[in-house]
């Protein structure tokens, strides 16, 4: 593993509050669950479909219509809750929580509160090179999502799409351990690459695929050491919860504004009303929603329909076992195997398939090498193109053949992005590139040498200003490569050039 540094996080300093305040953050992360099928009906879960397509009469809540659940979602909340470091309870229960809303058809969603699948694990959260902070997750539970109230295609009615109705979600919930807005966004990147990497959730936020409710609360400093010592949540502060974030830059946005909107009303004499706020992007600033519903509020009880759902160890074993490597592991074998720096490894597992690209490029190669030109030159080129790896035009292989042409000397580091370019941009072979086109880099140090005399005699005067500033021997080097077409072995020029001049 890697040698990583646990910081205390620093308390937060607010600007142009009068006193030392520190922020205290809890999440609520709602990750929707990879899967073909709906959490108690097999209507399909496509995004993007027709609306009302994707809906079953269970979702529709016909009358005489019984739930029954979906094996492969359970195994993703299992997975999901070992790949957390998570202890995963082989006995758990679905409850139902009333409410009313338009999308919501059955008037209650099917939840976990007493008893959920996934009970206490955690999260390394990077905060930069050598430095991750732990958040403890305090418990994951499976529920089905409501569908979607559309209030702009009509200025006098409201439409309901329920093909979202029913479809599974992983409730992930965190301990108030998160400090700051930037911790708050690193932990959704954390756990949102993790989710990806377990195949459990494709984290797509745009649609909705993963959006978080963030609790956030101010307390004074010394407090949230005593909320450790005793569990007592009452030092934290009063908490108002933002709703349905689905962006990291309007997470930190909206932290940052709630803590100073809370703190503004507490240094004035006032407290804080709990309660559930929306963020408004354009205004920048959160407004109330509702007052906060306490559990009561939802008249939780056990679903008649849904006996409690027990699952055998073995079972949890047996996907346990097919687990892939995940980031932090990933990571530090990268650094261990290849010699790559932290944040080169950072980079390349950011995504699984990043990681699984550049293994394949480095398979037997100088592994830093192959890091350098996956990252600076192939990598800069799909940003430029706008492509993901998936769809690079040059494939593992033909990169790692670059990297392999370099290493024997076959050609330099210069003539190797003319090589790129002709594969990425014609998907050649790089050594049919190479033996065609004439780009083998000239070795031969006689060859060299007669053009490094060449330069030299004709160049008198740059001669003695050479040697009376060596830093000006580059010009010749510079000139040695433009008369051999840049095909000569740039180390051999320099030893040569310095030779003849004498330096």
């Amino acid at each position: 593993m890697l040698d990583l540094t646990y910081e205390t996080p620093k308390p937060k300093v607010i600007a142009g509050a009068k006193d030392d305040w520190e922020l205290v953050i809890g999440m609520e992360v709602h990750a929707q669950v990879a899967s073909n099928a709906k959490l108690f009906s097999g209507a399909s879960t496509k995004f993007g479909a027709e609306p009302n397509s994707n809906v079953a009469f269970v979702d529709a809540a016909m009358p005489g219509m019984l739930p029954v659940i979906n094996e492969f979602c359970v195994a993703q909340a299992v997975r999901t809750g070992l790949g957390l470091k998570a202890e995963i309870n082989l006995r758990s229960a679905f409850d139902r929580k009333n409410y009313f809303y338009p999308d919501l058809p059955q008037g209650y969603q099917i939840s976990q509160l007493y008893h959920p699948i996934v009970g206490e694990g955690e999260i390394l959260v990077d905060m930069g090179p050598g430095v991750a902070r732990l958040v403890r997750i305090e418990r994951i539970h499976l529920e089905q999502d409501a569908g979607k109230s559309i209030h702009d295609m009509d200025p006098n009615m409201s439409f309901v799409d329920l093909n979202r109705t029913g479809v599974a979600l992983m409730e992930i919930v965190s301990r108030p351990d998160i400090r700051g807005p930037e911790e708050a966004a690193a932990y959704i990147a954390k756990l949102r690459q993790i989710l990806r990497y377990l195949g459990t959730c494709d984290g797509n936020m745009q649609n909705g695929n993963l959006r978080a409710d963030v609790n956030v609360s101010v307390c004074r400093p010394g407090q949230y050491e005593k909320y450790q010592a005793t569990q007592d949540f009452s030092h934290l502060g009063t908490r108002c919860e933002i709703k349905n974030m689905n962006s990291m830059r309007f997470i930190q946005q909206a932290i940052d504004y709630e803590a100073r909107r809370q703190i503004q009303i507490l240094e004035s004499g006032g407290e804080i009303v709990q309660e559930t706020r929306l963020y408004d992007p354009d205004k920048g600033e959160t407004r109330s929603m509702r007052s906060k519903e306490e559990a009561h509020d939802y008249r939780y009880f056990p679903d008649p329909d849904l006996l409690p759902l027990e699952i055998e160890q073995g079972w949890v074993d047996d996907i346990a076992a097919s687990l892939p490597e995940l980031p932090d592991a990933k990571k530090a074998r990268f650094v261990k195997d290849f010699g790559l720096s932290e944040y080169d490894a950072s980079v390349l597992t950011a995504e699984a398939e990043n990681a699984a690209f550049f293994e394949k490029v480095a398979e037997g190669r100088d592994g830093k090498l192959a890091a350098n030109w996956v990252i600076n030159e192939l990598f800069g080129r799909l940003k430029k193109d706008d492509k993901d790896i998936g769809d690079s035009p040059i494939g593992p292989e033909r990169l790692g053949q670059i990297v392999g042409l370099i290493t024997k000397g076959d050609i330099s580091g210069k003539i190797a992005k003319d090589v790129f370019e002709i594969a990425y941009t014609s998907d050649r072979d790089p050594e049919e590139i190479v033996e065609t086109e004439g780009m083998k880099q000239v070795t031969d140090t006689g060859a060299i040498e007669a053009a490094v005399d060449e330069v030299i005699a004709a160049n008198p005067a740059q001669v003695e200003k050479a040697k009376a500033n060596p830093k000006l021997a580059g010009w010749f080097v510079g000139q040695v490569m433009k008369a051999t077409g840049g095909k000569a072995n740039p180390k051999a020029v320099n030893d040569l050039v310095a030779a003849k001049l004498g330096l």
